[in-house]
């Protein structure tokens, strides 16, 4: 487990009513009603999020920023980083719930061969990426554009 060693920011939100209730940072800035996807056998109330949707926003946000360090770092200058990610939810053997998640990462600017250079530093620093490792089955696709 890779604790760091000097805590440089911490976020802090409430959830109330788990899946079918509301989240929210302390700040305000983010917050948002929960409702179960009728996929899984939930409500699906309009407009409702879910914990899955607040994970791929931040995991594509994340990652992308972990890209654009590591393109200075190797002194290269990509266009802007696109990244779309799909996380998914489903049950796992022999109980329990548990994730998978696919990055569509879009460099531009860069060749291929550069482009999954930059990505695959940017997956050794993003700190979701270093949270999930071996925990969860993630997929890369990397596109020079």
């Amino acid at each position: 487990m890779a604790t760091p060693v000097k805590v440089l920011y911490t976020a802090h939100a409430t959830a109330v009513g788990g899946r079918n209730g509301h989240t929210q940072s302390d700040d305000g800035l983010v917050s948002v009603d929960l409702s179960v996807p009728k996929a899984m056998g939930g409500p699906g109330k309009p407009g409702t999020t879910t914990p899955e949707d607040l994970f791929a926003a931040g995991y594509a946000a994340c990652f992308g920023g972990a890209c654009e360090f590591m393109a200075k770092q190797m002194k290269l200058n990509p266009g802007p980083i696109d990244v779309r990610s799909a996380v998914g939810i489903g049950t796992i053997e022999p109980s329990g719930f548990g994730l998978t998640v696919h990055l569509d990462v879009t460099v531009k600017g860069l060749s291929q061969a550069d482009a999954e250079k930059v990505v695959a530093a940017g997956d050794k620093l993003c700190p979701y990426s270093n949270a999930i490792r071996n925990n969860v089955d993630v997929t890369i696709s990397v596109k020079a554009a």
